[in-house]
């Protein structure tokens, strides 16, 4: 007979879990993604010329406005709830007294294809009901949701339509600190809203939890419903989605983020071909470089990635990375720091072959690492560190699914008897797969959100721990 443990845990995940004074304009329950029949990696157009301008005087943001503005789109998502009254049940029979409610949550979104793909924050639809979009135009349609990656707050919907205006992909990689943008969306319910900026820095990590997200950061005024919206260079190109501000008050007080064009291309692509995000990793361990953690490992260089550790089978393994090495470059894109790191490896997949560039002993080398899918993960909003099964491990277990917990930093879970080996088969009613599935469960809980998670011990019998 399976026993059933039922524990709350009053951890403190919420704190690690929110973005700090990093304020997401609207935060709303779980979307479900959706599989797409369409396959079109790659169908978007894309411009990857260099997009910097050459002189900044009597720069004219015109042309970028233009080509913009018609393919931004006001998103509303409406929210319906319904509450029963026991009492009025209890006395007049089922149904009575139930009330309906709604809640409407407004933002933007930019159509990227003529055939009605517009793509928006994950946090603008969250958990909608009903999604309508409404043109430069005053049209209105109905839109379907296509799918979402709540890691990198981004989501895919469809339209019925046909000949709409759309923007161009530009390459952000290229962009360069000082380059003038133009942010565009519905602020405040204001329509076809264009403010002007230009980018601060590159790489920005909003989370403080070692690089979640690589973001854009722009001083272009951006509030509360500019969220999903444009961020375009001088030429028009979408280098950006508007998501996030730093403010105590809610309000643009001077910077705002955005997810580079480079991350939300790979996003859509993934979304329309395989139905959820395609995650590569490298293989390795470690952190970014700076005076402090130079001066402790006696070492000179205060940039880079620092590598502490190797993951067994993966590709940095196969072409001989080993600890110490310093990454300073991906495909000739320089890595000074985990965000960076993080950022460009977002816009890969599995199988896919990048050049790293390192120092090993003050020698500058190069090697072609195939990046692999991810196995391990360290969650450290629950304290546990997992790892994928593989077919062999799930038989020998009688299961269809779960992740093995392979190390436990988490005292209260000690405490109630967790031990490494115990697997991780479903939260919050919905299964396990890959360690990724867990990343992305985490990443789209909301702050008032419980974690249910059901494990299996070591005897193969049920607990279940609740996280608040």
């Amino acid at each position: 007979m399976k026993k059933i443990a039922s524990i709350i845990l009053f951890s403190a995940i919420g704190g690690a879990l929110t973005l700090g004074t990093y304020k997401l304009f609207i935060e709303k329950p779980q979307i479900i993604i959706q599989k797409s029949n369409d396959s079109l990696v790659g169908a978007f157009p894309v411009n990857y010329k260099n997009t910097m301008v050459a002189s900044t005087e009597n720069t004219d943001f015109t042309v970028a406005a233009e080509k913009t503005l018609n393919s931004v789109v006001h998103v509303k998502n409406t929210f319906y709830k319904t509450i029963r009254d026991p009492r009025a049940e209890f006395f007049y029979g089922q149904g009575s007294g139930a009330k309906q409610y709604s809640q409407v949550g407004t933002g933007s979104g930019v159509v990227i294809s003529s055939d009605g793909y517009i793509i928006t924050n994950n946090h603008v639809i969250k958990n909608a009901t009903e999604i309508e979009i409404t043109l430069n135009n005053k049209k209105n349609y109905k839109a379907k949701l296509i799918g979402t990656d709540a890691t990198n707050d981004i989501a895919l919907l469809k339209v019925e339509a046909t000949g709409l205006a759309y923007v161009t992909f530009g390459d952000s990689n290229s962009i360069k600190v000082g380059e003038w943008v133009l942010a565009v969306g519905n602020p405040y319910n204001l329509t076809s809203t264009v403010t002007a900026g230009i980018i601060s820095a590159k790489g920005r990590d909003l989370d403080g939890n070692k690089g979640v997200d690589s973001f854009i950061q722009t001083d272009a005024a951006v509030n509360p419903g500019n969220s999903g919206g444009a961020l375009v260079n001088t030429r028009g190109e979408l280098i950006g989605i508007n998501t996030a501000i730093s403010s105590q008050t809610g309000s643009f007080i001077g910077y705002s983020f955005a997810v580079p064009s480079s991350i939300a291309k790979k996003v859509v692509e993934d979304l329309m071909e395989f139905g959820n995000v395609q995650k590569a990793v490298l293989g390795v361990y470690g952190g970014e470089l700076n005076n402090k953690v130079a001066e402790e490992l006696k070492i000179a260089d205060t940039e880079g990635y620092y590598i502490s550790g190797i993951v067994e089978n993966s590709g940095a393994q196969k072409v001989g990375l080993k600890q110490n090495d310093i990454i300073i470059k991906l495909n000739e894109v320089k890595i000074s720091t985990f965000a960076d790191l993080q950022g460009f490896l977002r816009t890969k997949r599995p199988n896919d072959v990048v050049e790293v560039t390192f120092l090993r002993d003050g020698k500058q080398k190069i090697v072609n690492v195939i990046l692999t899918k991810n196995e391990k993960s360290k969650i450290s909003a629950i304290g546990l560190e997992l790892k994928n099964l593989d077919k062999s491990e799930l038989k020998k277990l009688d299961i269809a699914n779960g992740v093995k917990i392979t190390a436990i930093s988490n005292k209260e879970l000690l405490y109630y008897g967790v031990k490494n080996g115990y697997v991780i088969t479903a939260i919050n009613n919905k299964k396990v797969i890959s360690v990724d599935d867990v990343n992305d469960m985490i990443a789209n809980k909301t702050n008032d959100e419980v974690l249910r998670i059901e494990m299996l011990n070591l005897k193969g019998e049920t607990e279940r721990y609740i996280f608040r």
